[in-house]
């Protein structure tokens, strides 16, 4: 607490408020005592009821449990001044990105509600200030007097000013709950526009994906078709048999249909995609990639392009989890919030003093409203105290002690939430590149099988049957090896948004 004394000169003060017509300067020295010791009073405001704030104690690791060869060595925070998306290298993505920051409605409704909740700040702490307001009035009124009945005009002009002295901190405290909220809300717009982005990021890949196995069916398409070429040049000469020609149109039509279907796959990804950026699916188109040339090697080249493109993602620490992950940075000011509020119930328990002062002129002439004699002018002063409420401020206090055990557990469990995910990420991650190590070898042993059965077809030493099982293999295994590839594509986006994305607690919002 803190006592600051001021001389006080030309004041005077009682208890309900008064009105004075004269043009005294100097007041009774008796009612400046009075008015000097309720002021002394509201000053002694330097203390606050309810508990300081504290960030809850967490039990963090030292490091996670999940690690593997594409992480690097040496872990450091993502670059939050670089946007993270520009680490995948491509100019696409990067244009998209800009167009759902600046007009994706998610992303919108996030940043009103973050003004929203600044605003409500800004009300919490103007309670801190005085209350000034002017007031002018003019009337014509008959009134009756012991039968004499006068008719006349009444002209008055003021100022006035109220303040509630927070000598328990009731403003204080709700001024600190609304800065957290606000804060709170600043995470949320960040953790808001994360998700756009991220999501943006996997539906966008998804798509190039999907490209790379309408690439691959495009070439099987056309692999197959010399296939029935051949298998029906050999029927006509009479060196093969008419169930080859039939295995070989079942296998192109069936590559066909699943050519078709990847149609449906790419136009819903395209149009989640205009979604995010803020655009009707009629508005928005995205090329396809160019197709790879006519080489059995150009749709692994093309696939290593993408995944020259995987960046590795520094994780960082368990613990700085709680600066980049903007809904952990939530979690925690709405936990600040609710201790605020805390204060806010206690203080209830403790009167209030409000202490009010007027002044201006009043008079029945309106020429004479200026001159000294229509000054008016009170000061006033009022303590109120509940004394009995059912029980009321009992209820309240534990109500706001119950949410702040609520926002505590809600803090720790995103916390530990978080966490998790980055666990699950790094798991699947490293899981993902041991798989695609080995089928990739899965994918040229296939092709070397599938070139070899087509040989010994064409000089007769194996059946068909042969050819249609090796080129089955060969097509399941590049489609697979293109699935790891968008599935490892995927899960470095949501490691990105596992670890914050860059983003840094105490920031502004974005």
């Amino acid at each position: 607490m803190s006592l600051m004394v001021v001389p006080f000169r030309r004041v005077a003060a009682s208890v309900s408020s008064r009105h004075f017509t004269h043009s005294t300067q100097y007041l009774p020295f008796r009612a400046t005592k009075g008015m000097t010791a309720l002021v002394l009073a509201a000053l002694l405001g330097g203390c606050a009821v309810g508990p300081d704030y504290a960030r809850p104690a967490l039990d963090l690791p030292q490091a996670y449990k999940e690690t593997g060869p594409w992480k690097l060595a040496a872990p450091r925070q993502i670059d939050d001044h670089q946007p993270w998306w520009e680490a995948y290298g491509d100019p696409v993505l990067n244009a998209l990105m800009d167009q759902a920051n600046a007009a994706n409605q998610t992303i919108q409704q996030a940043a009103a509600q973050y003004r929203q909740a600044q605003a409500t700040a800004e009300v919490a702490r103007a309670s801190l200030w005085p209350t000034i307001g002017a007031q002018a009035g003019a009337s014509r009124a008959q009134t009756n007097t012991n039968g004499v009945q006068r008719l006349g005009n009444s002209y008055s002009v003021g100022l006035n000013a109220s303040w509630e002295a927070d000598l328990w901190g009731r403003i204080r405290r709700g001024a600190e709950a609304g800065e957290a909220n606000a804060q709170a809300s600043a995470a949320s717009l960040a953790a808001a526009r994360l998700s756009i982005q991220a999501t943006l990021a996997q539906d966008y890949l998804q798509l190039r994906v999907t490209d790379l196995q309408k690439d691959l069916y495009r070439r099987t398409v056309a692999a197959y078709t010399r296939s029935l070429q051949l298998s029906t040049h050999q029927y006509e000469a009479g060196t093969a048999l008419r169930s080859d020609v039939a295995q070989a149109e079942t296998q192109l039509r069936a590559a066909q249909a699943q050519l078709i279907d990847l149609d449906d796959t790419r136009n819903q990804l395209e149009h989640a995609i205009a979604m995010l950026i803020g655009k009707a699916p009629a508005q928005f188109s995205l090329p396809a990639l160019p197709p790879a040339a006519a080489s059995d090697s150009a749709i692994d080249a093309n696939a290593a392009r993408l995944q020259g493109s995987l960046p590795q993602i520094p994780v960082g620490l368990p613990s700085e989890l709680l600066e980049r992950r903007p809904d952990i940075a939530n979690a925690e000011r709405l936990a600040a919030a609710a201790n605020a509020n805390i204060g806010v119930a206690r203080a209830a328990y403790f009167p209030t003093l409000t202490l009010s002062a007027s002044g201006g002129y009043n008079s029945l002439a309106f020429a004479n409203l200026f001159n000294t004699p229509s000054r008016v002018w009170s000061l006033g002063s009022a303590l109120a105290e509940s004394l009995f409420d059912g029980g009321a401020r009992s209820a309240r206090n534990d109500a706001a002690v119950a949410a702040y055990d609520a926002a505590v557990a809600q803090y720790k469990q995103t916390v530990l939430g978080g966490l998790q995910e980055v666990e699950d990420k790094l798991s699947t991650l490293r899981v993902l590149d041991q798989e695609s190590t080995v089928q990739a070898q899965a994918v040229q042993s296939a092709q070397l099988a599938e070139r070899l059965a087509m040989r010994q077809y064409e000089a007769g030493t194996v059946t068909y049957l042969s050819v249609v099982t090796t080129q089955a293999a060969s097509l399941t295994n590049q489609r697979n090896a293109v699935t790891l590839l968008g599935r490892q594509l995927v899960a470095s986006v949501a490691l990105i948004k596992a670890t914050g994305g860059g983003w840094q607690a105490g920031r502004d919002a974005p």
